[in-house]
């Protein structure tokens, strides 16, 4: 069923998304901001977000024909990026941010923090990227395709929710409800890693 592609879409995109890694550098970034100001932040990063993953999704297929990479290899690799992004949320004291210290400083003093660092690597980095690329095939119908796309606005609307509700969210949850949170994602982005690169290596020997 073609519901089962926008079900698929949000819960896989979701999970690699993880908007709740990003609440911590969003609260940093808009400490200074007013509640709409920071509202409006969340909504053209969420936007913005979109935007990349559409493009990804559309064009990811042309830019590997280019460069002659085969879609099998780059979910393999997709799969790796996605399983070492899991381990560093898994393991307690490694859990990195997308952004260096030296990135969340320059941006301080940006005017508009929303397309980078935020949209692009926090929300929307190379393994959503991967992930998108990865959703498109030549055997997705029409229907499938909009879904997908439905998929994608709806995984920017629970972004963009969360990050509205950070500053409660962060004194609801607290370090230990976040720390809880972070292993629940990785655990999720870890499996859909693994799922990467099994479902390739398995079509790679089919081909063979």
């Amino acid at each position: 069923m073609d519901i089962n592609i926008l079900i698929a879409t949000f819960t896989t995109l979701f999970s690699v998304v993880n908007p709740f890694g990003a609440m911590p550098v969003f609260l940093t970034l808009t400490e200074n901001d007013t509640a709409p100001e920071r509202s409006r932040t969340a909504l053209r990063a969420c936007i913005y977000m979109v935007c990349i993953m559409a493009v990804s999704f559309f064009a990811g297929q042309y830019v590997l024909n280019f460069f002659g990479i085969n879609i099998y290899h780059l979910r393999i690799a997709g799969g790796i990026l996605l399983m070492r992004s899991a381990f560093d949320l898994l393991t307690p004291g490694a859990n990195k941010s997308k952004v260096s210290d030296a990135t969340v400083e320059d941006s301080k003093q940006k005017d508009d923090i929303s397309f980078t660092p935020l949209a692009m690597p926090m929300l929307s980095g190379p393994g959503s990227i991967a992930v998108c690329i990865g959703l498109f095939t030549s055997r997705l119908s029409y229907s499938g395709v909009a879904l997908t796309l439905v998929g994608f606005v709806l995984v920017a609307c629970a972004s963009f929710l969360i990050l509205v509700s950070s500053l409660r969210l962060t004194r609801v949850m607290g370090r230990a409800g976040m720390t809880a949170m972070a292993r629940v994602m990785g655990f999720l982005t870890l499996s859909i890693g693994v799922s990467f690169i099994a479902t390739a290596i398995r079509a790679l020997f089919m081909k063979g």
